[in-house]
């Protein structure tokens, strides 16, 4: 921030708010009243910020609607948290992404190049990669043989994409991301500990001679439009049909996805996530961080999946889902009642203890009699 300035009067177009002004100001960034200066638009979204604009430098403020404070310009906004997100890209700056390729990037000559590109340092591209107009592929970016890449996406450095991958327009794909690996997919010749445990509910023969197969990964990745992925998160390639991943979906930093996932349009996927193979997720589900969901997995669309759930059956659409194994949240909530109640009555049972074995005791020597 401070490279670009704004009027109190464009902010409030901007952000569409109520602007009430004591006085003319140049705004060149945002901030929390304690840390805002004089040229600064402090961000008052919540009560216990608007308290803490009396100790404040600022001379100009973003409040929810129905705020009225004396002394300080307001801009008074409906949905703090929208207005925010506009400010924060009005005041953004972004990489520098030259447009030129340059000279130290491999560029197979069967590879097809947009318009107004950006290729950055020892960029990859291979045979029959398509890469389309104002995209920019920052340092050490590597395209697969037969990877699409839509227009106006940004690829962060050491971004991975596998062979035939395809990616949509205007996606952002952050550091470290891996697109298009082979799927963790294995076979035995004779049933392994885990088809046993599955089907047994026992491990009752062991093979210690046993011999893992690689099954290949012949499909791909299919990734849609304006979708952002977060630093080192892989997504993995289908074993015959392609894992996908639907348009808008936003995908956090250190999330796994594996093999044949399908997942939906509009979706929230937070850190640390882990998707087993050939799951399916519904469109607009959110699933918080440190969730897993075991393979074939399927989730209906709208639901959410709250943090460190451990998903072992599907759930239908518009499920709020938590626990270890998971469940629905209501029958959650009902288990911890129980709980409470088996505590009252643990402790009315150690009250009463003594009697109970006293009666014991009186019934055992009456049996004798």
């Amino acid at each position: 921030m401070g490279e670009r300035k704004f009027s109190l009067e464009e902010l409030a177009q901007l952000t569409g708010g109520i602007l009430t002004k004591t006085e003319d100001i140049t705004i060149d960034k945002v901030a929390p009243p304690k840390l805002a200066d004089e040229t600064t638009l402090a961000l008052a979204m919540n009560e216990d910020e608007i308290e803490n604009i009396a100790q404040s430098k600022a001379k100009a403020v973003l409040v929810p609607l129905g705020v009225n404070l004396e002394g300080i310009s307001t801009i008074e906004v409906e949905r703090p948290r929208l207005a925010f997100m506009k400010l924060l890209n009005a005041f953004y700056v972004g990489p520098e992404t030259p447009r030129e390729i340059h000279p130290s990037a491999v560029i197979d000559e069967t590879a097809k190049i947009g318009k107004n590109v950006s290729i950055g340092a020892n960029v990859v591209i291979s045979k029959d990669a398509v890469i389309g107009d104002n995209t920019a592929l920052m340092p050490n970016v590597y395209i697969g043989k037969g990877a699409v890449i839509g227009s106006d996406c940004l690829f962060y450095p050491s971004v991975n994409v596998g062979d035939r991958v395809k990616v949509g327009s205007r996606c952002i794909l952050h550091h470290g991301v891996s697109l298009g690996a082979d799927g963790f997919s294995f076979v035995t010749e004779a049933p392994s500990n885990i088809e046993q445990a599955r089907e047994q509910g026992a491990i009752k023969e062991t093979n210690t001679d046993v011999k893992v197969f690689k099954i290949p990964s012949l499909g791909s990745v299919e990734i849609g439009d304006d979708v952002e992925i977060g630093a080192n998160t892989t997504i993995d390639r289908g074993t015959i049909e392609n894992t996908t991943i639907g348009s808008q979906t936003k995908i956090d930093n250190l999330v796994m996805i594996g093999h044949n996932c399908k997942i939906g349009k509009a979706c929230t996927i937070v850190s640390q996530v882990g998707i087993a193979g050939s799951c399916t997720i519904g469109d607009r589900v959110v699933i918080a961080g440190q969730v897993g969901l075991k393979d074939h997995v399927e989730i209906g669309e709208d639901s959410i999946i709250l943090a460190k759930a451990g998903v072992t059956k599907s759930f239908p659409r518009k499920s709020v889902i938590m626990g270890a194994p998971a469940v629905l949240r209501k029958d959650f909530i009902k288990r911890l009642k129980y709980l409470d109640e088996a505590e009252v009555m643990v402790q009315k049972y150690k009250k009463y203890q003594h009697l109970l074995e006293d009666y014991e005791k009186f019934l055992n020597e009456d049996a004798k009699i």
